[in-house]
Protein backbone atom coordinates (compact mmCIF):
# COMPACT_ATOMS: atom_id res chain seq x y z
CA UNK A 1 0.00 0.00 0.00
CA UNK A 2 1.25 3.51 -0.72
CA UNK A 3 -0.99 5.30 1.80
CA UNK A 4 -0.58 5.55 5.57
CA UNK A 5 -3.21 6.89 7.97
CA UNK A 6 -1.53 8.39 11.04
CA UNK A 7 -3.61 8.54 14.23
CA UNK A 8 -2.03 10.33 17.20
CA UNK A 9 -3.64 8.92 20.35
CA UNK A 10 -3.60 9.57 24.07
CA UNK A 11 -5.84 7.58 26.41
CA UNK A 12 -8.32 6.66 23.68
CA UNK A 13 -9.35 3.16 24.84
CA UNK A 14 -13.00 4.11 24.57
CA UNK A 15 -12.87 5.01 20.87
CA UNK A 16 -9.71 3.73 19.19
CA UNK A 17 -11.03 0.32 18.05
CA UNK A 18 -14.19 1.93 16.68
CA UNK A 19 -12.18 4.56 14.78
CA UNK A 20 -9.84 1.96 13.27
CA UNK A 21 -12.81 -0.24 12.35
CA UNK A 22 -14.50 2.64 10.53
CA UNK A 23 -11.37 3.18 8.44
CA UNK A 24 -10.90 -0.50 7.64
CA UNK A 25 -14.56 -0.78 6.60
CA UNK A 26 -14.50 2.20 4.23
CA UNK A 27 -15.13 0.86 0.69
CA UNK A 28 -12.29 1.35 -1.77
CA UNK A 29 -9.84 2.70 0.82
CA UNK A 30 -6.52 0.86 0.71
CA UNK A 31 -4.34 2.38 3.43
CA UNK A 32 -2.28 1.05 6.28
CA UNK A 33 -3.08 2.49 9.70
CA UNK A 34 -0.48 3.67 12.22
CA UNK A 35 -1.52 4.59 15.76
CA UNK A 36 1.07 6.65 17.63
CA UNK A 37 0.27 6.01 21.28
CA UNK A 38 1.52 9.11 23.07
CA UNK A 39 2.28 7.71 26.50
CA UNK A 40 -1.24 6.52 27.30
CA UNK A 41 -1.97 5.12 30.76
CA UNK A 42 -4.85 2.98 29.47
CA UNK A 43 -5.09 0.17 26.89
CA UNK A 44 -4.98 2.33 23.74
CA UNK A 45 -1.93 0.59 22.24
CA UNK A 46 -3.21 -2.93 22.91
CA UNK A 47 -6.68 -2.25 21.52
CA UNK A 48 -5.28 -0.50 18.44
CA UNK A 49 -3.06 -3.46 17.63
CA UNK A 50 -5.94 -5.90 18.08
CA UNK A 51 -8.05 -3.76 15.73
CA UNK A 52 -5.45 -4.14 12.98
CA UNK A 53 -3.25 -1.06 13.23
CA UNK A 54 0.50 -0.76 13.45
CA UNK A 55 1.43 0.84 16.78
CA UNK A 56 4.32 2.98 17.98
CA UNK A 57 4.28 3.97 21.65
CA UNK A 58 5.98 6.95 23.29
CA UNK A 59 7.31 6.15 26.75
CA UNK A 60 5.85 9.42 28.07
CA UNK A 61 3.17 11.87 26.93
CA UNK A 62 4.96 14.27 24.59
CA UNK A 63 2.04 15.96 22.85
CA UNK A 64 0.05 15.66 19.64
CA UNK A 65 2.67 17.44 17.56
CA UNK A 66 5.33 14.98 18.68
CA UNK A 67 3.01 12.07 17.84
CA UNK A 68 2.38 13.43 14.35
CA UNK A 69 6.12 13.90 13.86
CA UNK A 70 6.74 10.28 14.89
CA UNK A 71 4.17 9.18 12.31
CA UNK A 72 5.84 11.25 9.59
CA UNK A 73 9.25 9.80 10.43
CA UNK A 74 7.78 6.28 10.23
CA UNK A 75 6.32 7.04 6.79
CA UNK A 76 9.54 8.52 5.41
CA UNK A 77 11.52 5.43 6.45
CA UNK A 78 9.22 3.34 4.29
CA UNK A 79 7.74 3.49 0.78
CA UNK A 80 4.45 5.25 1.52
CA UNK A 81 3.67 8.06 -0.91
CA UNK A 82 0.68 9.63 0.87
CA UNK A 83 -0.32 10.29 4.46
CA UNK A 84 -3.63 11.09 6.11
CA UNK A 85 -3.74 12.65 9.58
CA UNK A 86 -6.83 11.43 11.44
CA UNK A 87 -8.02 11.96 15.02
CA UNK A 88 -8.66 9.16 17.50
CA UNK A 89 -11.70 10.65 19.26
CA UNK A 90 -14.36 9.85 16.65
CA UNK A 91 -14.92 13.43 15.46
CA UNK A 92 -13.93 12.69 11.86
CA UNK A 93 -15.66 10.54 9.27
CA UNK A 94 -13.60 7.77 7.67
CA UNK A 95 -15.81 7.78 4.57
CA UNK A 96 -14.49 11.26 3.76
CA UNK A 97 -10.87 10.09 3.52
CA UNK A 98 -11.10 9.26 -0.23
CA UNK A 99 -12.37 12.79 -0.94
CA UNK A 100 -9.46 14.23 1.01
CA UNK A 101 -6.97 12.11 -0.94
CA UNK A 102 -8.49 12.96 -4.33
CA UNK A 103 -6.63 16.28 -4.91
CA UNK A 104 -3.30 14.50 -4.38
CA UNK A 105 -4.18 11.83 -6.94
CA UNK A 106 -4.59 14.52 -9.59
CA UNK A 107 -1.00 15.61 -9.07
CA UNK A 108 -1.81 19.31 -8.95
CA UNK A 109 -1.76 19.59 -5.16
CA UNK A 110 0.67 18.31 -2.54
CA UNK A 111 -1.55 18.85 0.50
CA UNK A 112 -5.29 18.67 1.13
CA UNK A 113 -6.58 20.46 4.23
CA UNK A 114 -9.96 19.51 5.65
CA UNK A 115 -12.31 22.44 6.29
CA UNK A 116 -15.29 22.07 8.59
CA UNK A 117 -16.52 25.50 7.51
CA UNK A 118 -16.64 24.49 3.84
CA UNK A 119 -18.25 21.24 5.00
CA UNK A 120 -20.23 21.08 8.20
CA UNK A 121 -20.03 20.83 11.96
CA UNK A 122 -22.32 18.92 14.29
CA UNK A 123 -22.89 20.13 17.86
CA UNK A 124 -19.95 22.55 17.86
CA UNK A 125 -19.78 24.50 21.16
CA UNK A 126 -19.72 28.29 20.84
CA UNK A 127 -16.45 28.42 22.79
CA UNK A 128 -14.86 26.13 20.19
CA UNK A 129 -16.13 28.32 17.35
CA UNK A 130 -14.64 31.40 19.03
CA UNK A 131 -11.31 29.63 19.57
CA UNK A 132 -11.15 28.56 15.93
CA UNK A 133 -11.95 32.03 14.64
CA UNK A 134 -9.17 33.53 16.77
CA UNK A 135 -6.77 30.83 15.57
CA UNK A 136 -7.79 31.49 11.97
CA UNK A 137 -6.96 35.19 12.30
CA UNK A 138 -3.61 34.40 13.90
CA UNK A 139 -2.77 31.85 11.21
CA UNK A 140 -3.54 34.29 8.41
CA UNK A 141 -1.27 36.89 10.00
CA UNK A 142 1.60 34.47 10.57
CA UNK A 143 1.46 32.17 7.53
CA UNK A 144 -0.23 34.36 4.94
CA UNK A 145 -2.49 31.47 3.96
CA UNK A 146 -6.08 32.39 3.15
CA UNK A 147 -7.87 29.49 4.79
CA UNK A 148 -11.43 28.96 5.96
CA UNK A 149 -10.39 26.61 8.77
CA UNK A 150 -7.36 26.08 10.98
CA UNK A 151 -6.32 23.60 13.66
CA UNK A 152 -8.21 20.94 11.73
CA UNK A 153 -6.22 17.72 12.09
CA UNK A 154 -7.92 16.06 9.12
CA UNK A 155 -5.30 16.44 6.37
CA UNK A 156 -3.70 14.53 3.48
CA UNK A 157 -0.06 14.99 2.49
CA UNK A 158 2.18 13.78 -0.30
CA UNK A 159 5.54 12.28 0.56
CA UNK A 160 7.32 15.13 -1.25
CA UNK A 161 5.60 17.75 0.91
CA UNK A 162 6.33 15.87 4.14
CA UNK A 163 10.03 15.76 3.24
CA UNK A 164 10.09 19.56 3.05
CA UNK A 165 8.60 20.48 6.41
CA UNK A 166 10.28 20.55 9.81
CA UNK A 167 7.95 20.31 12.79
CA UNK A 168 9.47 21.37 16.11
CA UNK A 169 6.31 22.01 18.14
CA UNK A 170 5.44 19.03 20.34
CA UNK A 171 1.97 20.07 21.45
CA UNK A 172 -1.07 21.73 19.88
CA UNK A 173 0.98 24.59 18.43
CA UNK A 174 2.16 22.15 15.75
CA UNK A 175 -1.15 22.73 13.95
CA UNK A 176 -0.24 26.38 13.38
CA UNK A 177 3.37 25.57 12.61
CA UNK A 178 2.43 23.05 9.93
CA UNK A 179 0.51 25.79 8.10
CA UNK A 180 3.49 28.12 8.44
CA UNK A 181 5.59 25.44 6.75
CA UNK A 182 3.12 25.24 3.86
CA UNK A 183 3.47 28.99 3.35
CA UNK A 184 7.24 28.97 3.83
CA UNK A 185 7.85 26.34 1.15
CA UNK A 186 4.96 27.45 -1.07
CA UNK A 187 3.49 23.98 -0.99
CA UNK A 188 0.45 23.69 -3.25
CA UNK A 189 -2.61 23.03 -1.12
CA UNK A 190 -6.36 22.81 -1.46
CA UNK A 191 -9.09 22.90 1.14
CA UNK A 192 -11.62 20.06 1.06
CA UNK A 193 -15.04 20.10 2.78
CA UNK A 194 -15.22 17.69 5.71
CA UNK A 195 -17.54 16.96 8.61
CA UNK A 196 -16.50 17.37 12.24
CA UNK A 197 -18.93 15.98 14.79
CA UNK A 198 -18.63 16.96 18.45
CA UNK A 199 -19.79 14.38 20.99
CA UNK A 200 -19.77 14.54 24.78
CA UNK A 201 -16.64 12.39 24.66
CA UNK A 202 -14.72 14.55 22.16
CA UNK A 203 -15.74 17.78 23.91
CA UNK A 204 -14.11 16.54 27.09
CA UNK A 205 -10.84 15.99 25.23
CA UNK A 206 -10.90 19.18 23.16
CA UNK A 207 -8.98 22.43 23.51
CA UNK A 208 -10.28 25.30 25.61
CA UNK A 209 -10.02 28.95 24.66
CA UNK A 210 -7.25 29.24 27.26
CA UNK A 211 -5.21 26.68 25.32
CA UNK A 212 -5.37 28.99 22.30
CA UNK A 213 -3.29 31.53 24.22
CA UNK A 214 -0.84 28.80 25.25
CA UNK A 215 -0.47 27.87 21.59
CA UNK A 216 0.35 31.46 20.64
CA UNK A 217 2.95 31.65 23.41
CA UNK A 218 4.54 28.36 22.28
CA UNK A 219 4.88 29.72 18.75
CA UNK A 220 6.37 33.01 19.88
CA UNK A 221 8.83 31.50 22.38
CA UNK A 222 10.14 28.90 19.92
CA UNK A 223 10.70 31.23 16.97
Amino acid sequence: MDCLIIIPSYNESEKIAEVIGSIRNTPGLACDILVVDDGSSDHTAELAQKAGAFVISHAINRGQGAAVRTGIEYLLRRDYQRAVFFDADGQMKAEEIPSLLAPLALGEYQVALGSRFLGRTINMPFSKLLTLKLALLFTRLVSGLKLTDTHNGFQAWSREALKLINLTQDRYAYASQILEEIGKYRIKYREVPVTISYSVYSKKKGQSIFNAFNIVMDLILRK
